[in-house]
Formats: structure tokens, C-alpha cells, sequence
């Protein structure tokens, strides 16, 4: 049986979620939520599902809906995923989960208490590119690990988005710059002191977030993510033998992986596959028992760790300590 999802708002992003669930014979989206009744249904209606509600508390009333999709704003990402787990549904909630590690420690005790998955949607961790880029590392492709850099950026000018509006903690970090975190952390472990710079814009968020990690070992990551900035997307790991370079490492549209060593370029062309379905099929797959989560507890919760330490330090203007 296919897990029937429910989805709490018409966000955006839930065009890029959507046909990944369509895709798949383990998922079925089944309900939208939206506090506009007229909005949900006509959402329902564009992308065929079966129930329109007017509030989120209906979804998580629908005794057919098995798990739900929480795209909200990112200061809701916590409280309604407690909710919804406290509603006995398991929880993909859109990243990032919090830039506060004790909201996020919070949610995972509710999930612990309810036997219900929780998992942050980074969907870039699921797609076949990451496993290999992680796999190439690990095994000495590139030799001992040294230096990670990163960016993700874009141009946006609406101040009455979300993701420009610093009440619901909007901002570049959090929107884009966290890809770079979790980047390097998969590749690198966990960071032992950060550094962040960001410049505020009009708005009142960080329209542009510079930030240095150090890993053990003495691994350096360094990234840079903006708001108000041209369309960017990389990845460049650098070892003592050569370096692996991804053109498109967080959508994972085109993936390829160029692997450069002594003067020399492999590339490693993969089979582009929706990366939202096979998030979506983990956290379905997890709630049946039959797979591990990839994303649980320990990888959200070091996640908003290094997420406010940058924010810390940015504001501080001094290097911020993780031991």
C-alpha cells in the first residue's frame, strides 16, 4: 500500500515535491491544507488530489492521511511538526528544521514518544550524485581530505517574500546556505568552530552569508550564499592528490561529477532521478520498518548547532566553538 500524504500549505515549493510523489507507486498525495478554503481547493483541483481543507488541523485530522509534507514558513517548521506527530502522522518537514537546536531536540522527543518518523527535507542526500560524491571521498579518490568549498545563491527582489522577511527568519542561511552546511558536514563530519559575515539587507535579513567551518583533522569548508545574488550553484572538494568538482550538487538536475587529478578530468555522468521521490520513499519506507531513515535525529539536530553558531558569530564578529 502506498503511504497517503497530506500537505500543509499551497508553498511554492510543493511544484517540485508533488510529481516526485506522482512518480511513485509507494506514495499518493491525498489532502491539502491551506487557512484560505478557495486556495486549497484550487490547488487540489491544479494538481489532481482528492481533498481540499480549510486549515492545517483538518489535514491532520483526515484519519487516511499517513504522513504529511510541512513547506510552511521556518519558524512554523518545529511547532507543526510536533503537531502532526502528536496527530500520529510521520513528518517530512521542508529544511531547514530550525535554527534553534533545542526546538529541534524537541520535535524528536515527540517523535520518539509517538513511534512516528521525523526527517528534515534535504532532498540532495537522497539522490544517487551524493552517495557517489561521499563514496569517492571516503574511499581516497581525491587523497586525504583538505579543503571543502561551496555556493548556492539567486536574485530575489520581493521584500514581501517569506524568505526576505526576517520575522518568519528568513535569509539566505537559511534558505540556501544551509545546503553548504549539510554539504560539508557529510563530507567532513562535525565542524569544531565556525566562522560567519553576512551583509543585512533592506529587509532585515542576511541578503548575502559568507562562513568558514573547521573540521577535525584540520578540514577547512568555506561557502558563500545570497539572497539578492546571481543564480549559483557548486561544490569543489580538494584533497592532497586532486579535487572533485559538481556544477549542480544541490538540485541535482544534470548530475556529473568531475573527478580532476594529475592534469587530468573524469567525468562521471549519473541518470538524472527525482530526488523528492526518493525522499519521499525513504521516509515512507522508514515508517514501514523496512529501510532506515537517512535523515533522523542526530543529523537535524547537529544541523541547527552549526546553523546558530554561524548566526553567533555573524553577529558577534568572533570565531564561535563547537567542543
Amino acid at each position: 500500500m502506498p503511504v497517503k500524504w497530506g500537505i500543509l500549505s499551497t508553498a511554492h515549493i510543493n511544484r517540485l515535491l508533488i510529481p516526485g510523489v506522482q512518480e511513485s507507486p509507494d506514495a499518493e498525495v491525498v489532502a491539502v491544507g491551506s487557512r484560505d478554503p478557495a486556495r486549497a481547493q484550487e490547488f487540489a483541483t491544479r494538481w489532481g488530489i482528492e481533498r481540499a481543507y480549510g486549515s492545517y488541523e483538518d489535514v491532520l485530522a483526515d484519519p487516511d492521511v499517513d504522513a504529511v509534507y510541512i513547506p510552511l514558513p521556518n519558524t512554523m517548521h518545529c511547532e507543526w511538526s510536533i503537531r502532526a506527530l502528536e496527530a500520529g502522522k510521520h513528518v517530512l518537514c521542508e529544511k531547514p528544521l530550525s535554527s534553534h537546536p533545542a526546538e529541534v531536540e524537541e520535535a524528536f522527543d515527540v517523535s520518539e514518544r509517538s513511534s512516528r518518523v521525523l526527517s528534515e527535507a534535504f532532498m540532495y542526500r537522497h539522490n544517487p550524485q551524493t552517495a557517489m560524491l561521499k563514496e569517492l571521498v571516503d574511499g581516497g579518490a581525491i587523497g586525504e581530505l583538505r579543503l571543502i568549498r561551496s555556493a548556492f545563491s539567486y536574485s530575489l527582489h520581493d521584500p514581501l517574500n517569506i524568505r526576505l522577511r526576517p520575522e518568519v527568519e528568513g535569509g539566505s542561511l537559511m534558505d540556501v546556505g544551509c545546503y553548504c552546511v549539510s554539504g560539508a558536514r557529510l563530507l567532513a563530519g562535525e565542524p569544531t568552530s565556525v566562522v560567519g559575515q553576512q551583509f543585512t539587507g533592506p529587509t532585515g535579513t542576511d541578503w548575502v552569508f559568507t562562513g568558514m567551518m573547521r573540521f577535525p583533522g584540520d578540514v577547512l569548508a568555506t561557502f558563500d550564499c545570497g539572497t539578492t545574488l546571481s543564480d549559483r550553484e557548486e561544490l569543489e572538494v580538494v584533497g592532497r592528490d586532486g579535487s572533485i568538482f559538481l556544477s549542480d550538487p544541490w538540485h541535482c538536475v544534470k548530475p556529473v561529477i568531475e573527478v580532476r587529478r594529475d592534469g587530468d578530468v573524469e567525468r562521471i555522468e549519473l541518470e538524472p532521478v527525482n530526488s523528492y521521490r526518493l525522499e519521499v520513499e525513504n521516509v515512507g519506507a522508514a515508517a514501514r520498518g523496512d529501510e532506515p531513515l537517512l535523515l533522523g535525529r542526530e543529523d537535524g539536530v547537529q544541523q541547527a548547532r552549526v546553523i546558530e553558531a554561524l548566526f553567533q558569530s555573524a553577529a558577534s564578529g568572533s570565531s564561535v566553538s563547537l567542543v
